[in-house]
């Protein structure tokens, strides 16, 4: 059995959630989000709480079991706290800025670098070098994080670039000079 697939989610007192079939609707105080889950997990809700079972013991089923089972529990934690990511600006001249709802940043290229966030996604910068990005989907604000660090990612020499709030970028030595 899946450590982690057989833990029950705790509903919060704010948060409600609606099942049909596969299909996984939770609603809160922060928004609402709603999955499709693969086959193999059935999700049932007991008083308050929500448990993620398998349908039999194939391979398939014991694979999806942990994982619906956290999607599930991130969807109801988003919708009630939320989500962030910080990132880090290094370097001289990089800076960061939000332009309505868009981030524009100045990344040493030749043209600002602007991500248009999308919806349910906000972006908040402080000290010209710290990103937030912030909103309920744990997936979306991951995958938004990290296209922006991979507009610049740190590089090894100077630790210049784009990396995640206290992230270790590991540094190389320089050309070694004439003796």
């Amino acid at each position: 059995m899946s450590r982690i697939g057989k833990r029950p989610i705790p509903i919060p007192a704010k948060v409600s959630i609606t099942i049909d079939g596969r299909d996984v609707q939770v609603k809160g105080p922060k928004g609402e989000l709603s999955r499709t889950l693969p086959t193999g997990v059935t999700v049932v809700q007991e008083g308050d709480t929500v448990l993620v079972n398998r349908v039999d013991e194939s391979r398939l089923a014991r694979e999806r079991h942990g994982l619906c089972r956290t999607l599930v529990a991130n969807m109801v934690e988003g919708v009630s706290n939320g989500y962030q990511k910080r990132l880090e600006i290094q370097g001289i001249g990089y800076r960061a800025q939000v332009q309505g709802r868009n981030l524009n940043l100045s990344l040493g290229y030749s043209h600002p670098v602007v991500f248009e966030p999308p919806a349910g996604i906000e972006f908040a910068v402080e000290n010209n070098t710290n990103v937030i990005i912030s909103g309920i989907d744990k997936e979306l604000v991951g995958n938004i994080a990290a296209s922006i660090r991979a507009s610049r990612p740190p590089e090894p020499y100077k630790g210049k670039g784009v990396r995640y709030a206290g992230e270790q970028v590991r540094r190389k030595a320089g050309k070694s000079g004439k003796k």
